[in-house]
């Protein structure tokens, strides 16, 4: 199918999937993860050709892809995220008479989402952006990741028998691929918002054009992160090795290759790591990066830094086998300040800096100096409260998330979390891409003042026929929760 009728089906389909109701959107999003549950030794496969990655991290991908679009097709069930709103009229009310007042959230309309290379299952065609939009009852067009196309077009045909058995309308999900065919799609008037997973570049240029349309749509990108990491001396003096090894696992997890990997950490000077580190960097072994654009990405960037901003690497980039090894920088902290806009510039795969600091007062420098980013993790004792309480204030006007004693690689997919950050980690500070709170970034708030009755969407209906949650303001009493 052409691009023209792949976007004009969706824009005719919007109208009737924003009216079905909440238990058909259950059986449709239930009906994609059932199908893919049973599909995985086909998917699995595919998967691993096309990527490199190890059959174990792509089977809990998957397993994790489907739990999410189960989690979204209970979100969808309950109708929570309508946050439908009652206000009885009140002649009394204090700012003077009030009408009848009734606001809900309705679908914005037609979803592109730019599927993303480093997560074949989980950010690509049946991914969080595209469970998150179709549970609110928007259309969605996933332009396929040309990293695995194989693994899309199979991926695209199931959400779509799915899909059709479901009942949803034709148009409700279409895969395209190539570059142009994604660039016409968001240039096109038919497309209400979009999604990206990716490089900085890339993202800011597709942000462009959502912009500058005649008429502009919100564009939700998740660009780049250095997830920066402080380690107090006193965590060191309880739990050095620990603190060691667990950054080791963190940053090369996935070849390096996760947009939580912690590419910045700063260590106390002394820190007497450095056996430990360079043993456990040493032991680790890689396999192929995503893409060959990765890969040359990678070898640039590692270029870029040596010979730029010096410092001493604790385990030289090598490659084996074409496949880059795990590389260790390391810098004092007149060193980063020289060179901060570098040493804060992401470099996708297998490496990280750590930056040597002789005063806690240079922590809450650095932090003023960091860019956006999706995490900041904390290694410090309760006691270290005083000392690092600047630091703690500074950091939260600088991250989505914030982690104590943790490290940032490995997102649960939970209500309460947010994966997202200050630009440039995205171009949207106030969403998530990851979590029940995703689908906030495809419903748009409608109020009905003194309508009749019959003519309000369900959610607003005195009889309340979806018999999902109303936030009812009668005269003279307090807010309540109810249904019906």
């Amino acid at each position: 199918m052409d691009l023209d009728n792949v976007l004009e089906q969706a824009a005719v389909a919007k109208g009737e999937f924003a009216r079905q109701t909440p238990q058909q959107r259950y059986a449709q999003l239930t009906g994609i993860a059932d199908r893919l549950d049973a599909t995985a030794d086909e998917l699995v496969p595919v998967a691993m050709t096309e990527t490199h990655l190890p059959e174990p991290r792509l089977r809990g991908e998957l397993r994790r892809t489907t739990m999410q679009l189960r989690m979204f097709a209970e979100e969808a069930r309950t109708g929570e995220f309508l946050d439908a709103r009652i206000d009885d009229p009140d002649p009394d009310f204090g700012s003077g008479p009030r009408p009848n007042i009734r606001r809900m959230k309705m679908p914005i309309g037609v979803v592109l989402n730019f599927a993303a290379s480093n997560f074949p299952f989980a950010f690509s065609v049946a991914g969080g952006d595209t469970a998150s939009a179709l549970a609110t009852g928007c259309p969605v067009i996933v332009k396929a990741h040309e990293g695995h196309p194989k693994l899309s077009e199979l991926t695209g045909r199931l959400v779509t028998s799915a899909l059709d058995d479901a009942g949803a309308p034709a148009g409700a999900f279409h895969l395209i691929e190539g570059r142009d065919a994604g660039v016409d799609a968001l240039r096109d008037d038919r497309v209400d918002a979009a999604t990206f997973t990716g490089s900085v570049r890339g993202g800011l240029f597709l942000a462009g054009i959502a912009s500058e349309r005649p008429r502009p749509i919100p564009f939700y990108g998740e660009l780049g992160s250095i997830n920066p990491v402080f380690v107090s001396q006193a965590a060191i003096d309880a739990r050095g090795q620990a603190i060691a090894e667990g950054f080791v696992e963190s940053f090369t997890l996935g070849s390096g290759q996760f947009c939580t990997k912690p590419g910045i950490v700063f260590l106390p000077a002394g820190h007497g790591l450095e056996d430990i580190l360079t043993t456990r960097v040493g032991e680790k072994r890689t396999g192929e990066l995503l893409t060959d654009a990765i890969t040359s990405g990678f070898a640039d960037r590692l270029r870029e830094i040596g010979d730029q901003i010096g410092g001493r690497m604790l385990v030289e980039p090598t490659a084996i086998d074409g496949c880059h090894q795990p590389a260790l920088l390391s810098i004092d902290y007149p060193t980063f300040v020289e060179h901060a806009d570098n040493v804060l510039t992401e470099a996708f795969g297998p490496f990280s800096i750590i930056v040597e600091y002789t005063d806690v007062k240079q922590l809450t420098d650095a932090a003023t100096r960091l860019h956006g980013s999706l995490t900041i993790s904390l290694h410090v004792q309760e006691a270290d409260a005083d000392i690092l309480d600047d630091l703690r204030r500074v950091v939260e006007r600088r991250t989505g998330r914030i982690l104590l004693n943790e490290w940032p690689t490995g997102v649960s997919v939970t209500p309460a979390q947010h994966h997202g950050g200050p630009f440039p980690s995205t171009t949207s500070p106030l969403h998530t891409a990851v979590g029940t709170a995703a689908v906030e970034r495809f419903l748009r708030p409608v109020s009905f003042q003194n309508y009749f009755d019959s003519w309000l969407p369900e959610p607003l209906q005195d009889s309340n026929p979806w018999n999902i949650p109303q936030k009812r303001s009668a005269a003279g009493q307090s807010q309540i929760w109810g249904r019906g």
